[in-house]
């Protein structure tokens, strides 16, 4: 499961759809609808809100955004009606993390979204990332 700290513009078509269908059973785990991923480290700083339901759809809606503007038709009545009106706080060593991740993903997988996006030193967060200074989170996988 990866829940990408990244706006997700910078996904190619099939991490777009994973980053969907990776949020939406992140949505389950933390309702409680199933036994699988509870302690998941992608699921901590969700975990730690006073409402994550609430921002784990507001993550949803963030990647249906960029899913309408592609053209693609994601399902969002899947998405819980909830409202998360503040933003997380992420470190920029987290997101810069993560960029280095995902252009060897697209170096691979996607050359041309990988050309399209080589000059981007720091990249913009999904909308409901409020970068910070700070390093690598320690849930995350290195």
């Amino acid at each position: 499961m990866r829940l990408w700290t990244l706006n997700p513009q910078y996904l190619d078509s099939k991490g777009l759809v994973a980053a969907w269908r990776e949020a939406l059973l992140a949505q389950e785990v933390l309702k409680g609808a199933t036994r699988g991923y509870r302690n998941h480290p992608q699921l901590i700083r969700f975990q730690s809100l006073p409402d994550p339901s609430g921002a784990i759809a507001s993550f949803l809606r963030g990647i249906a955004v960029e899913a309408t503007r592609r053209g693609y038709h994601f399902d969002t009545s899947k998405i819980f009606r909830r409202r998360f009106s503040g933003k997380i706080p992420e470190t920029r060593g987290q997101l810069l993390y993560e960029w280095g991740h995902l252009r060897k993903k697209l170096r691979s997988r996607a050359p041309l979204i990988a050309k399209q996006w080589r000059g981007v030193k720091v990249p913009e967060p999904h909308p409901l990332f409020d970068i910070v200074p700070g390093r690598v989170r320690p849930w995350e996988k290195v």
